[in-house]
């Protein structure tokens, strides 16, 4: 029993301290991303949201079966900006919960030792 304990806190010391050395090498914006807990949206925006999901996702439908051998470079280049911004406003509308993959272990070993 003892064993199995050092074992234990052992193990929860090393990665603590691995992923406080990870951690120190990628900047700010990347931790914050990774550990966002987004809102839902009220149901009457929800609504709205679909028929935009419909109408940006017809879009990139649209750029995708487009002839782009034709294009010139300036044509190209605006197709991508529009590609990029139409993927940012899904991401946006999609929403969810996001947990970062140290809470994720955290939990797991809470589940661990309490069972």
């Amino acid at each position: 029993m003892k064993k199995t304990s050092l074992y234990l806190v052992a193990t929860c010391l090393s990665l603590t301290f691995c992923s406080l050395q990870s951690t120190a090498q990628i900047n700010d914006a990347t931790i914050t991303a990774s550990s966002t807990v987004v809102v839902p949206k009220p149901a009457e925006s929800a609504e709205i949201s679909v028929a935009k999901v419909k109408v940006l996702e017809l879009r990139l439908n649209e750029i995708n079966v487009m002839d782009k051998s034709n294009l010139t470079f300036a044509d190209k280049r605006n197709l991508r900006k529009e590609v990029r911004s139409i993927k940012q406003q899904l991401k946006e509308i999609g929403g969810g919960i996001y947990i970062s993959a140290g809470a994720i272990i955290v939990i797991i070993l809470l589940l661990i030792i309490f069972w």
